[in-house]
């Protein structure tokens, strides 16, 4: 799939859009529920631009059981989720069906990890969008603690319809 660097103007206008969000407000958008939501907060919106999240990590996040008991780091595949999810959320809002839909992770590219995560570090993630059109967009996502880079990657998603069965997805190659 080839996405140009061109702003989506999207056909019907979404309810207005908080450049903040607690909990509940997150749940209105995202389908993800624990133990595998990984947004607290929203600092900042910039509608159909960038988005600043925040995630506390916790001892008693279910992960840090097995990675690893003796010294728990968080896996750098759940930052770059953190990652995905702060850019889903950031499109879902645009998206005035997204009850109907999901937005799924297609692809990553440029992963780089650079300082563990531990418990008790606060991630503080920021994404930009580099492509959009409405069913797919490319993110660049950053995710911070006390100020360094702990994890980055490029990652893009495309918007499905949720009623799609696991076999239709295949054949789409999700």
């Amino acid at each position: 799939m080839v996405m140009t660097d061109t702003t989506h103007t999207p056909t019907a206008e979404p309810e207005p859009v908080k450049t903040g969000m607690e909990i509940g407000d997150i749940f209105k958008i995202l389908p993800h529920r624990y133990p595998f939501l990984l947004i607290d907060r929203v600092l900042e919106l910039v509608r159909m631009k960038s988005i600043v999240a925040l995630k506390n990590v916790t001892i008693t996040e279910p992960f840090f059981r097995g990675h690893f008991p003796e010294k728990p780091i968080m896996p750098g595949v759940l930052i770059v989720e953190a990652i995905a999810q702060a850019g889903g959320l950031l499109l879902l809002t645009e998206v005035p069906n997204r009850d109907e839909m999901l937005m799924v992770f297609t692809g990553i590219e440029k992963a780089r990890f650079r300082r563990p995560v531990v418990p008790g570090d606060q991630l503080r993630i920021e994404v930009v969008v580099k492509a959009w059109r409405m069913t797919a967009a490319r993110l660049e996502g950053k995710a911070y603690v006390d100020g360094k880079v702990a994890a980055e990657a490029t990652v893009t998603c495309r918007l499905v319809p949720r009623n799609v069965g696991a076999s239709a997805a295949e054949e789409e190659n999700l």
